[in-house]
């Protein structure tokens, strides 16, 4: 039995843009479509919360520290295959302040805590495949929370991101060549999103896991 922990945010969570605060279902959220095309012998383990950041404090919730969760997370659900991050989109929210470069690092932190966790096979590391979240689009009603420079910034995310998985050798996928924020708040996919990630980490995971489809 493989197991892929999917630790993100809201879109890992399965927020619905057109149902704010609501969820979709287990088989349209991207790691349900995906638990579906890995088939028998795979287990997906959906560890999504709205408004996790990568190591930084929100003021309106601590506990969205997504690095203070991550090494019990990863303890209790030993032994892993593979781990995959998606974080950092509400690290751009205008109340932090931080760079591109900044969001990046904080992933930086995020690996390291996997690679030293020893929670993959026989106390090794599991794969890593860190996933750049795609531009942030047109805000709307979430427009006062990130500011006018959390879109550009977006933007310059993945690849501050590839550079930090170069350096600690780890997978990469870019999910702004893959999917695009909902037109209803710019952050949020739509289901047919969903589906489609899904499909891209399917193929990726065959390469990492051997998976014979």
């Amino acid at each position: 039995m493989y197991r892929i922990l999917c630790y993100g945010d809201s879109n890992t969570w399965g927020f619905r843009p057109e149902k704010p605060f609501t969820r979709f279902p287990h088989d349209i959220r991207w790691t349900g479509v995906l638990r579906k095309l890995l088939g028998e012998g795979y287990e997906v383990i959906e560890e999504g919360l709205n408004g996790r950041t990568t190591v930084w404090n929100d003021p309106f919730g601590d506990h969205k520290n997504g690095k203070m969760y991550l090494s019990p997370c990863l303890e209790s659900h030993s032994e892993l295959d593979l781990v995959i991050l998606m974080l950092g989109t509400n690290d751009l929210k205008d109340y932090f302040g931080l760079t591109a470069a900044d969001v990046a690092g904080g992933l930086k932190a995020l690996i390291g805590v996997v690679k030293m966790s020893g929670t993959g096979r026989k106390g090794a590391s599991p794969e890593i495949l860190v996933v750049a979240p795609q531009p942030i689009g047109n805000l709307s009603l979430l427009a006062g929370i990130y500011g006018e420079q959390a879109a550009p910034k977006s933007k310059e995310l993945p690849a501050q991101i590839l550079l930090i998985t170069r350096l600690l050798n780890t997978h990469f996928m870019d999910a702004g060549q893959l999917v695009t924020s909902s037109e209803l708040d710019g952050v949020h996919w739509e289901a047919s999103q969903h589906k489609c990630f899904a499909k891209a980490v399917y193929e990726e995971i065959k390469t990492l896991l051997s998976v014979d489809k």
